[in-house]
């Protein structure tokens, strides 16, 4: 049970780094708290936002307690970690919004009603960063701080090597009101260990060397890696934006999708990473998967543990079938709502109510409008060789879209081969 925690990491590959070995004794009383900062820049969070949360569950599972740090103070700032610009300055009402917003999203990963000493506790570094007098910082803080060692810091040399401005004062300062933070939750909650993204080493550092200055005492910081993806490209991205944890800014159906799409070379590491299923389990759908690729069976186990936690059972429910009606074309069961998200990612074609009336509009023109065709003459191909379906129903080179087959009033589903789908769309009056 003392090295739960960090043996929990390991084999999930989340243990990048350790500030000291001394951690796994320290874990050996239950009960220890242990913080991650979220920034509220946003009123919902990325999946890339999700991994320190992931950190301070395993960590409540492991008998600790965990510690939600919202950054209402520090979120006025900015961290410059990471970032090739300056944030935008949010107003306080603005960040309070954003704070509230994102309660509900924690709730989902770690435990606020657990009994005893494991529920998890959420604090607004606002309520004490906002009360400090900067002479008080100066004195007390600031003194501890060599400015040598703050350029050094990667998330300050970077922008100061790749940004012809630098980077300004105010942000500068971040890493001073975050080392605060720590040593804030250490005095008041008797917190001793920061977990955080590899790029977050240098402010946990920070934390560490100013409680052990101001109060003389050890604490301890935990880094997990920075998720990328093999192929190179930024994960969390897709052509039409980032992946959001919330339904409003994201919906479960595309979400869903995200993480069905996952190549086969990041399956492996993203089960381990991102859901929270045992070793046997993942190494069995492992052995699956090389037996059988062409299942995708780690892929829908990872969807499906994902799109349930941040989003539920029923909408779990909801966005299999959208996508298994894509899959085999019966597509006529979906409700509006449904066809509303399927859409979003589909090449789209928008008519009038005028157009679809009377004998409706042709479907070879509606092709090569929803890009699915480059041509009337390859439109015309395809629908001779019975290569279109229109809402799961294979169709001809005369055929039409009139408004008695729109799914929902307002949505066609045109379908090339076997997966490239199109949508046709009726525009508001």
């Amino acid at each position: 049970m003392a090295n739960q925690f960090l043996d929990e990491l390991h084999w999930r590959g989340l243990l990048h780094q350790v500030t000291s070995d001394a951690l796994g004794g320290h874990c050996e009383t239950l009960g220890r708290l242990a913080y991650a900062g979220f920034d509220p820049t946003s009123d919902s969070l990325t999946v890339g936002n999700y991994v320190p949360m992931k950190l301070l569950a395993h960590w409540q599972r492991a008998g600790h307690r965990p510690v939600v740090l919202t950054g209402g103070g520090t979120g006025m700032i900015g961290d410059p970690s990471g970032k090739s610009a300056e944030r935008q300055l949010l107003t306080p009402d603005e960040v309070q919004h954003n704070i509230d917003c994102q309660r509900r999203i924690f709730a989902r990963v770690i435990d606020f009603d657990a009994r005893g000493a494991g529920a998890a506790i959420m604090v607004d570094n606002a309520d004490w960063l906002l009360k400090l007098g900067y002479i008080d910082v100066l004195r007390e803080v600031g003194k501890h701080f060599s400015v040598n060692q703050m350029i050094a810091r990667d998330s300050v040399a970077t922008r100061l090597k790749e940004r012809e401005q630098g980077i300004s004062y105010t942000e500068f300062s971040y890493m001073v009101l975050q080392a605060y933070d720590f040593l804030h939750l250490y005095r008041e909650l008797g917190c001793t260990v920061q977990l955080g993204g590899a790029d977050q080493w240098g402010n946990i550092v920070s934390g560490i060397d100013l409680i052990r200055r101001c109060a003389g005492a050890e604490a301890f910081g935990v880094t997990n890696p920075l998720v990328t993806k093999s192929d190179g490209t930024k994960f969390g991205k897709t052509e039409s934006g980032a992946i959001w944890l919330t339904a409003d800014r994201t919906s479960p159906y595309r979400f869903h999708q995200f993480w069905l799409q996952t190549a086969d070379g990041d399956v492996g590491r993203f089960l381990r990473w991102f859901t929270f299923l045992d070793s046997a389990r993942v190494l069995e759908l492992e052995a699956s998967a090389a037996a059988k690729p062409e299942a995708r069976e780690c892929q829908r186990a990872l969807a499906d543990h994902l799109t349930e936690i941040f989003h539920g059972p029923t909408e779990l429910a909801r966005a299999q079938a959208a996508g298994n009606a894509l899959f085999s074309g019966e597509v006529c069961q979906l409700d509006a709502e449904q066809l509303a998200e399927i859409t979003l990612d589909l090449p789209q074609a928008l008519v009038t109510p005028a157009e679809v009336s009377g004998d409706g509009a042709l479907v070879l023109d509606l092709l090569v409008r929803s890009g699915l065709s480059a041509s009337k003459r390859e439109a015309r191909e395809f629908l001779t060789n019975g290569s279109i379906l229109l809402n799961g129903e294979r169709v001809g080179a005369d055929a039409r879209l009139t408004s008695a087959q729109l799914l929902a009033g307002k949505y066609a589903l045109v379908r090339r081969g076997k997966r490239q789908w199109g949508a046709i769309i009726v525009a508001s009056a």
